[in-house]
């Protein structure tokens, strides 16, 4: 009765592990972005992204049915950041043109994390001069909450005694496919071929 138990004890784990196995082969043929990936998300992709209502550089409100209509890279700063937002839209900027040679056309989207100084106006110019083809977006407190949360990024105002305070903030710029929605993420360290080849990868997989 022993050697049958263990008998049995052995086939159960050699049935849990092939389970294993076979869950993370059809999980990984599932996926039709795998030779695209350069990054993982705890929880899977469908965890970042989701509805958002903003201002546009009109002061219209939009949602991101409006504005993500083709691939889009989206980015959350602030216009008075002094050094990281505009060297990290800058690279977006590049690998926008990148696949713009490449017959590959995305939107840049830059999203504010800092309601109280940037205006409609303020966001419409600092994307505008970024990039001809580069949506600024800002909004109510409410919304910007709302739309970084939806994106899980982070961010804060530091406690300053005039306007000119710096605002800490998540520095991850993130593909979205309007009909996939969050695909993939890339960080700083990303220089702009790279980033472009990736997406590339996505658009043409989608």
């Amino acid at each position: 009765m022993t050697r049958l138990l263990a008998i049995f004890a052995a086939l159960a784990v050699v049935l849990a592990l092939f389970g294993v196995w076979f869950a993370t082969q059809s999980n990984g043929s599932d996926d039709q972005f795998a030779q695209c990936r350069i990054g993982q998300v705890a929880g899977g992709t469908a965890q970042i992204g989701g509805p958002f209502t903003l201002l546009d550089k009109t002061g219209t409100e939009v949602t991101d049915k409006d504005v993500i209509t083709k691939p889009s890279l989206v980015y959350f700063g602030y216009s008075f950041c002094p050094d990281v937002c505009p060297f990290d839209l800058s690279r977006n900027a590049i690998a926008t043109d990148i696949l713009q040679e490449r017959n590959r056309e995305i939107t840049p989207i830059f999203i504010s994390v800092d309601p109280k100084r940037d205006t409609p106006e303020v966001v419409g110019e600092f994307a505008d001069n970024l990039h001809e083809r580069m949506i600024g977006l800002t909004g109510t407190p409410a919304q910007v909450k709302a739309a970084s949360q939806a994106y899980r990024t982070y961010y804060k105002a530091q406690p300053a005694d005039d306007e000119f305070y710096l605002v800490d903030h998540s520095t991850f710029s993130y593909l979205v496919l309007p009909e996939h929605g969050f695909v993939e993420f890339f960080r700083r360290e990303i220089q702009p071929e790279q980033m472009a080849d990736t997406i590339q990868c996505f658009i043409d997989n989608a």
